[in-house]
């Protein structure tokens, strides 16, 4: 992906499920028109088995922060475990441009896109 403008048009027309940490990131992201978002309310053992019920492959958005990054590596190796496929693809994007926190990810697109709201 190129640009903020590209990973979003991906990222909406994506089927997996997008799991995020809080209520603002999914509001961030509902921002951007971006929709199949899970927030995390529950224990991680009990999301993995609900989710792995209904899904085969997943987008796991959570912060690049410290626990962000611990609560990413709990969920993939639990979703690998159960057969999930994990797409990192996006979540690379946002190392690469040193996004770190995904609630601004709504501020970074109005300020870096080339068709900003």
């Amino acid at each position: 992906m190129r640009n903020i403008d590209e990973w979003i048009n991906k990222l909406s027309n994506e089927d997996s499920l997008i799991v995020v940490e809080g209520k603002k990131d999914k509001i961030a992201l509902n921002r951007l028109g971006i929709e199949n978002i899970y927030l995390i309310n529950k224990p991680i053992y009990s999301l993995i088995d609900m989710l792995t019920e209904k899904n085969k492959e997943i987008v796991i958005l959570t912060d690049l922060d410290k626990e962000g990054r611990k609560l990413y590596h709990k969920l993939k190796k639990g979703f690998q475990r159960n057969g999930i496929k994990v797409n990192d693809r996006y979540r690379k994007y946002l190392f690469k441009n040193k996004i770190s926190h995904i609630q601004g990810l709504y501020t970074y697109y109005k300020n870096n896109s080339r068709e900003a709201l």
